[in-house]
């Protein structure tokens, strides 16, 4: 499967936040829309970096309730990994294990056009792990 067809699935919405908001504004979108990162964008198309909870956590460690007051730009991941509508979600799925991240932002002619995470790759593969499974059921019992 292609990146454009998960896209296509589940919606381009991709939540960002401005550089120069405060940690504090960033964990309250995080928290109210139960997601585990916000694309960094101050006209919502670019991507100038990536806020991750793990971000947050890191950020906790070294300045404690201080950090609420900090800005974004402070803390996120930048330059952020990203991948492209005609990659390969097995190509996605390998680039997320081997860089340990759990979200890439999708970018097409400069311009943020979603966001896949590695739920939405795990799901992928279950789905396709039990079409497999299915196929190979019904040619063992003679329904294909």
């Amino acid at each position: 499967m292609k990146v454009r067809t998960m896209i296509a699935q589940k919606g381009e919405r991709v939540l960002t936040i401005q550089a120069n908001a405060t940690i504090a504004a960033a964990v309250e979108i995080l928290h109210a829309e139960k997601i585990g990162a916000l694309v960094v964008s101050d006209d919502g198309v670019g991507v100038e970096g990536i806020l991750s909870e793990r971000d947050v956590v890191r950020g906790l460690q070294k300045h404690g309730a201080a950090l609420l007051d900090k800005p974004v730009s402070s803390f996120m991941t930048a330059p952020v990994k990203t991948c492209g509508m005609a990659d390969d979600i097995q190509d996605i799925m390998a680039q997320m294990t081997r860089s340990r991240i759990r979200h890439l932002p999708v970018v097409e002619d400069g311009k943020l056009r979603g966001m896949i995470s590695i739920g939405d790759v795990v799901k992928n593969r279950l789905e396709e792990l039990e079409a497999e499974a299915n196929a190979l059921r019904d040619y063992v019992t003679g329904r294909a």
